[in-house]
C-alpha cells in the first residue's frame, strides 16, 4: 500500500458507518451545535458508529475482528452474490466467443481485513507500522473473498490481483494469501505489486527507474491496461477504493465497504 490519503479518512466513513457527515445545526449524541457552524462529525461517536458497522470484538488473541453477523458481513454478502451471477454470466459469454475472461483483485482490504491494524492505530497510519503489520502475514480474509477468487477460477476465469503493496512486500502478501486459501494465481506474472525502483514499461508515461509519479488511478488502470494487452478480458475488478476503479479497462467493477480509510 499504502493508502497514503488519510487526510479525508474519518470524513468518508460516515457515508458506509451510517452518521451524518456534515450538518448546520446538527445534534446527535447528547451534543448540541451552533446553527450557524457546520461542524464535522464528531470523531468519537464516529468511531464507535465504525466499531458497530464491523462488529468490531477483540478476540482471545487480542486481535480485532470483524463480527460474522455484523452489517458490514451483510454488505459483502450482497457484493459476493451480485458477483458470482455476474461472473458466471460473463464467463460463459467470453469462452463462448472464444475470448480469455479475467477478474482483478486489489488486495488490502478487498481480500485481507486491516481492521485489527487500523483499530489498534486510531485510524492513523505510518510506513513503519504498517509494513511490520503486513509482515507478520497474518491478516484474516474479508468475509466471502477467498471463496469469490476460486470461484472465479472454477469457471475458467483467470485472476490476476493489483495492489499497491510495495514489490518487497511480495512474500508477505502471497503467503498471507494462501494462510485465508485464496491460494490462486500468486506467482509474478499474475500479481501486480507497486515496484518503484524498476517500474515496467508499461508505466512509462508516469513511472520511470527512481521517478514514479503515478496517482494510484494511474498505476491501478495501466496495470489493467496492461492485462487487457495480453489478450483478457477483465470483467470485473473488485476494490475497497474508486482509485482501485476507476479509468476504465474494466466491463464491470465492485466496491468492497471500507469505512476506515480513504486514497485519492
Amino acid at each position: 500500500m499504502r493508502k497514503s490519503l488519510r487526510a479525508a479518512a474519518i470524513g468518508a466513513a460516515c457515508v458506509v458507518a451510517g452518521g451524518a457527515l456534515y450538518g448546520t445545526g446538527v445534534a446527535t449524541a447528547g451534543q448540541s451545535t451552533a446553527n450557524s457552524t457546520h461542524e464535522p462529525y464528531n470523531i468519537g461517536q464516529l468511531t464507535k458508529d465504525i466499531d458497530a458497522y464491523y462488529g468490531t470484538t477483540l478476540d482471545s488473541a487480542g486481535v480485532y475482528q470483524a463480527s460474522a453477523t455484523s452489517p458490514y458481513a451483510e454488505d459483502l454478502a450482497r457484493v459476493d452474490a451480485a458477483a458470482r451471477k455476474y461472473i458466471d454470466q460473463a464467463a460463459r459469454k467470453d469462452h463462448h466467443r472464444g475470448e480469455k475472461p479475467a477478474v482483478v483483485f486489489d488486495i488490502d482490504d478487498t481480500l485481507l481485513l486491516s481492521l485489527d491494524y487500523e483499530k489498534k492505530n486510531n485510524y492513523g497510519y505510518s510506513s513503519a507500522s504498517w509494513a511490520a503489520y503486513v509482515a507478520q502475514a497474518n491478516r484474516p480474509a474479508v468475509f466471502g473473498s477467498p471463496e469469490l477468487v476460486t470461484y472465479a477460477a472454477s469457471k475458467g476465469v483467470t485472476v490476476f490481483y493489483n495492489s499497491g503493496l510495495s514489490e518487497a512486500q511480495r512474500s508477505y502478501a502471497v503467503a498471507n494469501l494462501k494462510k485465508i486459501g485464496a491460494d490462486v494465481n500468486l506467482d509474478a506474472a499474475h500479481m501486480f505489486l507497486k515496484d518503484t525502483a524498476n517500474p515496467p514499461s508499461y508505466l512509462s508515461g508516469c513511472a520511470t527507474a527512481g521517478a514514479w509519479t503515478c496517482t494510484t488511478v494511474q498505476y491501478k488502470s495501466g496495470t489493467r491496461k496492461h492485462i487487457e494487452s495480453l489478450g483478457y478480458d477483465i470483467v470485473a475488478n473488485f476494490g475497497d477504493q474508486y482509485s482501485d476503479l476507476d479509468g476504465g479497462y474494466a466491463d464491470k467493477t465492485y466496491k468492497i465497504p471500507n469505512p476506515t480509510y480513504f486514497v485519492g
